[in-house]
């Protein structure tokens, strides 16, 4: 099983199978509007313009399971990073990613990858790189920046691809 197995409803309502991004080197990240990691969004968006010519995407699933910290709808969700933020990357509609109704991606994710003392995602920002042969690389913890992410995602797109 991999990353290519699952599906998600991307911001405007369209469901898109993750197979789509095969070959590609993946960020996947939990994301919210009023935390206080918020900013990076700009960084992301900085790696996404910086390496997506190369096969690289950032994929942004907005949560509101941390202190209520997504905004009330996908449009204002989509309005708020593309304002703020230029984000040009694709977003997602909002999920959970703990618990009983936890997304099967993140559940996935999270077998893949536990964080330091558990599985469970812990806060926003959350990022997990996945290789272009849709495994999960490695797991980063919310206050990790994107740009402290780079080499790994040089590395990972210089790799084979075996799918």
């Amino acid at each position: 099983m991999t990353i290519y197995d699952f599906s998600a409803q991307t911001i405007d309502g369209t469901d898109k199978s993750l197979e789509d991004y095969k070959g590609k080197v993946l960020l996947i990240v939990n994301t919210a509007s009023k935390c206080g990691f918020t900013p990076q969004f700009e960084g992301l968006q900085q790696l996404y313009e910086k390496y997506q010519e190369e096969g690289f995407e950032v994929l942004g699933f907005p949560c509101n399971q941390f202190k209520n910290q997504e905004l009330g709808s996908n449009e204002e969700t989509q309005a708020f990073c593309q304002k703020n933020y230029g984000v040009s990357f694709q977003m997602f509609s909002r999920i959970d990613v703990n618990g009983p109704n936890a997304h099967p991606l993140y559940n996935y994710l999270t077998t893949q990858q536990s964080g330091l003392f558990s599985k469970k995602i812990k806060w926003n920002f959350t990022k997990f790189l996945i290789d272009r042969s849709g495994n999960v690389l490695q797991r980063y913890a919310p206050q990790t920046k994107p740009s402290q992410i780079e080499t790994a995602i040089q590395n990972a797109l210089k790799a084979p691809i075996s799918l």
